[in-house]
């Protein structure tokens, strides 16, 4: 498929009750083994695609080495390939679009892009991240990709407390609207785990919503008959698979 082919794909798989489901992936190693073991697309996890390169989250992995990394998935397996973009390295609109320019001339046809402030405190105002998700979207109509969007609010993450979510749900649907009329694709609320949050937030918002698959997290069959049309599994497996290496080598130390 080319770029453009890919891109539309993706799009389709966002469907409402019948979810996406994403097992995040952080080079093309994970990638061929992830596309080998059934999935229809790809997704990174940032703090998974910088562990992995030896740098902490937060933006801290050069956006040219992340390009090199979305070079080799994109040349190793040929799917669909959204990329954890963080806030795209830049608070400015120009800047933000220029920085996502280079992961879509790298393959990818897909980006998070989180509203928190990267490196500082709280969430960029709701007409702040509007104009950096408009500037991303008017970028990609240039070039003629349909890039998904996937705009990301921590809204819930970083409110620890789930009992004060329910507090947090209007702004949650007022970020939706307004994201969705800027030019996002998608809406990802990480952290959102109760149930009927879920099913009211999938409800109002005309985007298509994300959940994180958490420990606490509803399993996928649920979320699915809660209207949630995407499911990312973030660092987790990564997380598992060193995990694994860590045990595996230390029999062998033993």
């Amino acid at each position: 498929m080319s770029q453009s082919e890919k891109a539309r794909f993706f799009q389709g798989l966002h469907t409402r009750k019948n979810p996406l489901v994403l097992y995040n992936i952080w080079d093309a190693g994970s990638a061929a083994a992830v596309a080998e073991a059934g999935a229809k697309a790809l997704a990174t996890g940032s703090w998974s695609v910088a562990a992995a390169q030896g740098y902490d989250d937060g933006e801290k992995i050069p956006v040219s080495l992340l390009a090199r990394v979305i070079e080799r998935i994109v040349e190793t397996v040929d799917l669909p390939l959204s990329v954890d973009f963080e806030g795209a390295y830049d608070t400015d609109p120009q800047g933000a679009a220029d920085n996502v320019a280079q992961v879509l001339d790298a393959g990818a046809v897909g980006i998070n892009f989180e509203d928190q402030i990267v490196g500082g405190e709280g969430l960029h105002p709701i007409a702040d991240q509007a104009k950096r998700i408009a500037a991303i979207r008017a970028m990609a109509e240039k070039r003629g990709i349909a890039l998904f969007i996937n705009a990301r609010t921590d809204l819930f993450l970083k409110e620890s407390n789930p009992s004060r979510h329910a507090a947090l749900l209007a702004e949650a649907k007022e970020r939706s609207k307004a994201f969705a009329d800027a030019g996002a694709s998608g809406f990802f609320v990480p952290a959102l785990v109760d149930e009927a949050l879920i099913e009211d937030l999938c409800a109002a918002s005309s985007l298509p919503v994300n959940i994180l698959a958490m420990p606490t997290a509803p399993d996928a069959t649920k979320l699915g008959e809660l209207g949630v049309a995407r499911i990312s599994h973030g660092p987790f497996p990564y997380r598992a698979a060193l995990e694994w290496l860590r045990n595996a080598a230390a029999a062998v130390y033993e």
